[in-house]
């Protein structure tokens, strides 16, 4: 399916908010942003083991689509077997802000969450 894309962003007041959504929304891409901003230079294998329910073909896509953004870069060894790595490039980083604030508040929120159930036990 492709990717609505935004000619300008001065179509309403929400306008940047949701393109900027757009480029790591969905279930993985804010997750692998995540990882990188963590670990650096993550290969393939490693992604994969830090998201042990991602499928091997929705992690490609995800990459790609991150870096036909320019938020993640590609580096490609010509070894065998294949050695690739990602990292974040200068705009990807320029979101370690956002992903840490949306970690800030989903560690708040579990913690919450965690604390009403104990709650509803007693």
């Amino acid at each position: 399916m492709p990717r609505i894309r935004h000619t300008t962003l001065a179509c309403s007041p929400g306008c940047t908010v949701e393109a900027t959504l757009e480029l790591f929304g969905g279930k993985w891409k804010a997750l692998i942003l995540y990882h990188l901003f963590e670990d650096g230079v993550l290969r393939f294998g490693e992604l994969r083991r830090r998201l042990p329910n991602v499928t091997q073909r929705m992690l490609t896509n995800q990459l790609r689509e991150l870096e036909a953004d320019g938020l993640v870069s590609r580096t490609v060894f010509p070894e065998v077997p294949p050695h690739v790595e990602y990292a974040l490039t200068e705009l990807g980083k320029t979101l370690k802000p956002v992903i840490q604030a949306l970690k800030k508040w989903g560690d708040r929120y579990a913690h919450s969450v965690q604390r009403n159930k104990a709650g509803d036990r007693d």
